[in-house]
């Protein structure tokens, strides 16, 4: 996956359903949802964003995506297809992406993800479900939901693994891209850097 062939489709990441999950803790949650928009903002993928209609129970997107899309991407809402891609206008979005590997994230994992990458492949798209960007109402349903979708054709990988496969060399023009986003939302990965150059430091000073 490259950033030139690949559409991030990110699918009902909405307030009302996050109440909900229990198969994540939901502060990994939403750092994984932000970590995975800021991949396709800051590598220029494509990027398709959906929701049901804003004024239902489930309500509007998480505030913390809203910030890193703005309006740069619209938020196509959906009347009521788990299935987006019954829906013309969000089919009709990612096809004008024209790029055929898709990276699918959502809520619930069970329902409308389940249905939008069966969706996909059907339509011959190359589907990977980035399963930590996902969520569902217990940890059971969204890993039988993975189940399924691996047994369907889709791939599963997790929203830093994309950002890596999307840039892989740290010394390239977009190096810096990649360790942005493991900086801000890989805080492990991010303190063992620091603990190196810290060291580094001390070697380079005696």
């Amino acid at each position: 996956m490259t950033p030139e062939n690949t559409t991030i489709v990110m699918v009902d990441h909405a307030v009302g359903f996050a109440n909900l999950l229990r198969s994540h803790d939901l502060g990994t949650h939403i750092n994984n949802v932000v970590g995975l928009a800021k991949t396709a903002t800051l590598f220029g993928t494509g990027l398709v964003v959906t929701n049901g209609e804003s004024d239902k129970p489930s309500g509007p997107l998480y505030p913390e995506l809203m910030a890193v899309i703005g309006d740069d991407f619209p938020v196509i809402e959906r009347s009521g297809a788990t299935n987006a891609f019954a829906d013309p206008a969000f089919a009709a979005a990612v096809e004008a992406t024209g790029r055929r590997k898709l990276a699918i994230a959502g809520v619930s994992t069970e329902g409308c993800v389940l249905q939008s990458v069966l969706g996909a492949l059907r339509l011959g798209y190359e589907v990977s479900v980035i399963a930590d960007a996902s969520g569902s109402l217990t940890r059971e349903t969204h890993d039988i939901a993975l189940l399924r979708m691996i047994q369907a054709g889709a791939v599963p990988t997790t929203w830093y693994s994309l950002a890596g496969e999307l840039e892989y060399d740290h010394t390239s023009a977009r190096g810096p891209l990649l360790q942005r986003v493991m900086r801000e939302h890989q805080p492990t990965m991010a303190k063992g850097v620091q603990a190196y150059a810290f060291t580094k430091s001390l070697t380079q000073s005696s």
